[in-house]
């Protein structure tokens, strides 16, 4: 689904339900309401306006009522403190907003809300691992994968729990904007800059390894030979591990084995070089180690979805100018 615009920017309203938890709604609003001169502009609202209880922060004053909902581009649904369905005036909001062509969007808990509304009837979602369960017994229309961090069905997309809400808000920053601005949105907030859906939520993710650990000395190295033929062996030699033995921190720290790893590093690279850069086809694909210039389209266009010329005529500024000009 392309970005619409209200005023200028795309509108993201945030519903807050009665008990919303306070990591689930602190998430989008840091993510695209603290944003000075950012493409995204933010409104609260709620089903009654005024004090909101908040679970694990102090009462929410929200100004704006359900009608904030017909201006929205994108509607987030942030978890709240029980896994129950909301009134019929919040459901009923949420189909109508979906029926205007508003994305939906949903974290931890929030997948309740969507399911009570009939958004996920024939789709694929995910919600906090430890309720995955009762939201499938709940809803059996919904194909429920409780270990993805998030899951994109085009115009309705679900997160796991809590910290999964800031991996799928960095996406939506990435469908719509691109790779880089992405990275530039996770690096000021300090976070991982891609995480990708099917990661299990609940893998044993450090958010920083120790800088005395083996394989982050090896990440950083594979980073900057990733125009090199890499192969496992040699990330396991330049780690001093076992080849075994790198496969599971591989796994244990990015819930990829290393050549999915480098796989996704080099087409996270290619993508910053196509958006900032005017090197060829075959110049980015030399420089991210993806082969001749066939085999990186066919990588990139199976991956991300489109041909790497459509992906810098839509987010490489300079083309735009080249293509107005």
């Amino acid at each position: 689904m392309g970005v619409q615009t209200t005023g200028g920017n795309h509108h993201v309203v945030v519903v807050a339900l009665e008990n919303v938890l306070a990591l689930d709604i602190g998430i989008p609003l840091q993510v695209f309401g603290s944003w000075p001169g950012g493409p995204y502009s933010l409104t609260v609202c709620t089903e009654r306006p005024g004090l909101v209880p908040m679970h694990g922060g102090p009462v929410l004053s929200v100004a704006d009522g359900l009608d904030a909902l017909e201006t929205a581009d994108t509607v987030i649904v942030p978890g709240y403190l029980e896994p129950v369905p909301p009134s019929a005036a919040v459901t009923a909001a949420l189909a109508e907003a979906a029926a205007r062509g508003s994305r939906i969007v949903s974290i931890c808990l929030g997948a309740f809300a969507l399911a009570a509304a009939g958004l996920l009837d024939g789709r694929r979602a995910t919600t906090h691992w430890q309720y995955a369960a009762a939201l499938a017994g709940q809803y059996p229309q919904v194909t429920v994968e409780p270990a993805e961090l998030y899951i994109d069905e085009g115009q309705v997309l679900t997160s796991g729990g809590v910290t999964a809400g800031l991996d799928l808000s960095l996406h939506l920053i990435r469908r719509d904007h691109g790779a880089r601005l992405a990275n530039q949105r996770a690096r000021l907030l300090v976070a991982a800059p891609h995480r990708t859906g099917g990661q299990a939520q609940f893998a044993d993710l450090p958010v920083t390894p120790s800088a005395s650990d083996g394989p982050t000395t090896v990440y950083e190295w594979a980073l900057d030979h990733l125009h090199q033929p890499l192969t496992v062996d040699q990330l396991a030699r330049q780690a001093g591990m076992s080849r075994r033995t790198l496969i599971r921190r591989f796994h244990t720290d990015t819930g990829r084995p290393p050549m999915r790893w480098l796989l996704d590093a080099r087409l996270g690279l290619a993508r910053e070089l196509l958006e900032a850069s005017d090197l060829t086809v075959e110049a980015v694909a030399r420089r991210c180690g993806l082969g001749t210039p066939a085999n990186f389209r066919t990588l990139f266009k199976a991956h991300v979805g489109v041909p790497p010329r459509t992906y810098r005529e839509t987010f490489n500024s300079a083309a735009h100018r080249r293509d107005s000009g």
